[in-house]
């Protein structure tokens, strides 16, 4: 019996041996085949700082009327330390102010305008004007020949002056005017426009046989200063003297 248990005794610790042993090549086999941690890669020191951007949230709007550069996605800068990043302008561009030109007042003429149309003939052909043909027709020559050319006169400068709106005519009012045997010459006449007076010259020639205006050449001077006004029986309207 104890030798029995001796060899009992023996052959578990045989076995313990043994698997122990196993074991312990287990562990050592799977420690081989276990992989490797590899230490981390050092980059090197280039001197190069590398910035991360963050992208805008929402759409991006360009404002205006400046036109904006359309914005890139945000990367590291690889360039030289020194390159500097373009600066967007998105500051309104100044509005400069809108400068009307001005044209100069037309210089007033200093000689006689002589007329390329006559207008006299065509106003006393109009009906409104049967009253003007009547009155011509009592007319003497030499007074006929002049209320013709003031008519002509009228007509003239309403036409050549848009600013002007001519009513009457004094041919007298200033000098005498010179009636000749087919022409009329007033040196000192007046011309009444919007409740003023102009100071105005004509030349007038006239068809012996047709009676009608054949030349006309005018030219409108200065207004006639209020003062002078009652001293040559110019009044502002037909009513009353200009006081």
């Amino acid at each position: 019996m104890e030798l029995a248990a001796g060899k009992w005794d023996g052959g578990i610790g045989r076995g313990a041996a043994v698997s122990f042993g196993l074991h312990a090549a287990a562990i050592l086999l799977l420690l081989l085949l276990w992989p490797k941690a590899e230490p981390p890669m050092l980059l090197p020191d280039d001197g190069l700082s590398v910035e991360i951007v963050p992208q805008p949230v929402g759409p991006l709007t360009r404002p205006e009327p400046v036109r904006a550069p359309s914005p890139e996605p945000a990367k590291a800068e690889a360039a030289a330390p020194q390159a500097e990043r373009p600066v967007a302008n998105n500051a309104p561009a100044a509005a400069m102010p809108s400068v009307t030109p001005t044209a100069p007042p037309a210089p007033k003429p200093t000689e006689f305008v002589a007329a390329s149309r006559l207008f006299s003939d065509k106003v006393l052909a109009d009906p409104r004007s049967r009253r003007a043909r009547e009155a011509l027709r009592g007319l003497a020559g030499s007074e006929r020949n002049l209320q013709l050319c003031d008519l002509e006169a009228l007509e003239q400068v309403r036409r050549a002056r848009p600013d002007m709106r001519p009513d009457l005519l004094a041919p007298y009012a200033m000098a005498p005017e010179k009636i000749g045997g087919n022409s009329v010459e007033v040196r000192g006449g007046a011309l009444r426009s919007n409740r003023a007076w102009y100071n105005i010259q004509f030349k007038c020639g006239l068809d012996a046989g047709s009676g009608k205006v054949t030349s006309f050449a005018f030219l409108v001077g200065d207004a006639i200063p209020l003062a002078e006004w009652q001293a040559h029986d110019l009044v502002a309207d037909d009513g009353a003297a200009d006081q």
